[in-house]
């Protein structure tokens, strides 16, 4: 009987210890689950850390990616590199080769008031004595001038000013045959026959397109400015000047530069969002897009155009490049892929800025660091780029100088990128896949010493518009928004080639392109004709 009460007991200890085990096994994998939901959050914490710091320092910081190495903080929203920065971190060994050599730079001469004011007419006024005072006062005998002397200069302003031309024609008749009730009359002619849409004139039409394309100033606030000068024009009326006139007579003009971007072989591009209110059938908060197509820097005359699009979809690149047969310098957009005949060059500067945005706050100079690894293979092409562009003026001397001097570095940036394992979702991890995504074409601004090493031709060129963007904030209409399009290209064709934007936009509107007129005839009316 005792015997078999231990057996029993000894089974139920069994049991227990079973059921035990099986209790921890089930609170280990519930902690361990939780541990794993620990570190899920924590670096999803960390990550959206990482954004809202990003965002920061885009929203109040400086907005360019460039950087020294030897500055502490410049990437830093509140400039804690120097205080949080360990000094006892070096670069890791091979890198230290990256940084680039200190150069002594030439501090710019100052610009004289000369050099600034050339090209600006110069009026003489001179400081002249009364009647009274031209006599001498030792023994009253007229004084005799003898010269002048300079005192000082100073740039006026004129404002300008409205005035409303009434054209007459003078009638002229034969007294002679009058007599005999033969009427010979003749009239004067207009030679030029006003064609413009509208009452204004070229100069009227040009400064209304230059207020708003060249200095970002949107209707409503040019409509005021003109009633300061007592002239009642409204928004609408200078927005049908605008769109009638560009649309009549600058498309041609655009036409002809287009013809003259596909021949080249280095072209450039980018693409902006664009708010379009009334394009049928979509709404009007749906996001349309400008596009910026440029020559590139092959040394020929700039070529750039702006082009309207409802969508980012690639085939408007592809519409827009047909015929087009060389290398493409753009950014990371998968749309300019489905443009043929088209080698595409990858934009380094995308690339750094990616890098840029991976480097931990306060740990710009911390070498450990692999995105400040990353920074400093990019910042010694860049370096280099700078020199080789300084030192050589033909493109085979550049081309040979970058496959002695670039690709060495390239190749050691992509054998460094291939050993990095990034914690998935940052913003490194972010930085390794785009770049691993160009990779294809990393390499090819090395074929040919025309070829461009970023996409900053095409970034600044675009920039115009986006500044401008923020201040008239979307087109009405999709002719709107097409003639924005042939104006900026005008506008920023006439900056490219050093001409003045409101003379020429007047030049233009005075000679009335059209479509009847020969490339020959359309060459004669292009800004680096009319420098």
């Amino acid at each position: 009987m005792a015997d078999s009460s231990k057996d029993l007991q000894l089974r139920e200890l069994k049991d227990m210890i079973n059921d035990l085990k099986k209790l921890i096994k089930t609170l280990q994998a519930t902690v361990d689950a939780a541990n794993k939901r620990e570190e899920a959050l924590t670096q999803e914490r960390d990550n959206l850390k990482e954004e809202v710091a990003l965002l920061r320092k885009k929203l109040f910081g400086s907005s360019s990616e460039k950087r020294s190495m030897e500055v502490p903080g410049q990437l830093n929203l509140f400039n804690e590199a120097e205080m949080e920065q360990d000094s006892a971190l070096t670069e890791p060994e091979g890198l230290e080769n990256l940084l680039p050599e200190k150069e002594q730079k030439k501090r710019k001469s100052r610009a004289t008031n000369a050099e600034r004011f050339k090209g600006i007419p110069v009026v003489k006024k001179y400081l002249d004595l009364s009647d009274e005072e031209k006599i001498c006062p030792v023994c009253n005998t007229p004084l005799v001038k003898i010269g002048e002397e300079f005192v000082r200069r100073e740039l006026s302003f004129v404002p300008a000013k409205l005035k409303v031309v009434e054209i007459y024609s003078l009638n002229y008749l034969c007294p002679e045959c009058n007599k005999d009730d033969v009427a010979v009359i003749k009239k004067g002619k207009d030679g030029h026959a006003h064609m413009l849409h509208g009452m204004a004139a070229a100069d009227t039409i040009a400064w209304v397109m230059y207020q708003k394309f060249c200095n970002s100033l949107p209707y409503t606030r040019q409509e005021k400015d003109w009633a300061q000068y007592g002239v009642a024009i409204t928004r609408a009326t200078m927005a049908n000047w605008v769109i009638r006139n560009t649309l009549d007579y600058f498309t041609p003009m655009y036409n002809y530069f287009h013809r003259q971007l596909l021949k080249r072989e280095f072209a450039m591009a980018d693409e902006t969002p664009l708010q379009v209110l009334h394009e049928p059938g979509r709404r009007a908060q749906t996001k349309s897009y400008m596009w910026l197509f440029r020559s590139g820097e092959d040394g020929g005359l700039p070529i750039i155009l702006y082009k309207y699009s409802e969508t980012r979809a690639g085939n408007n690149a592809v519409e827009f490049l047909a015929g087009f047969n060389g290398y493409l310098m753009c950014d990371g957009y998968s749309g300019y892929n489905k443009v043929p005949n088209a080698k595409r060059t990858a934009c380094w500067a995308h690339i750094r800025r990616y890098l840029t945005d991976a480097i931990p706050k306060g740990k710009q100079l911390d070498y450990t660091q692999p995105s400040v690894q990353g920074m400093m293979y990019i910042n010694q092409l860049f370096h280099l780029e700078d020199v080789i562009k300084a030192k050589h003026s033909s493109f085979d001397a550049i081309k040979k100088a970058r496959l002695e001097k670039e690709k060495p570095i390239v190749e050691g940036f992509l054998s460094w990128l291939d050993k990095q394992n990034p914690v998935r979702g940052s913003r490194m991890d972010k930085a390794v896949t785009y770049i691993q995504n160009r990779r294809s074409y990393l390499m090819t601004y090395l074929e040919d010493g025309r070829c461009s090493f970023s996409n900053n031709l095409s970034e600044n060129a675009i920039r115009p518009f986006t500044v401008g963007r923020k201040n008239w904030l979307f087109c009405d209409t999709p002719n709107g928004a097409q003639a924005s399009a042939i104006v900026y290209t005008m506008v920023e064709m006439a900056k490219a080639n050093g001409v003045n934007v409101y003379h020429y936009l007047t030049y233009l509107l005075e000679k009335l392109p059209n479509d009847r007129m020969s490339d020959e005839e359309l060459d004669r009316l292009a800004p680096w004709k009319t420098v």
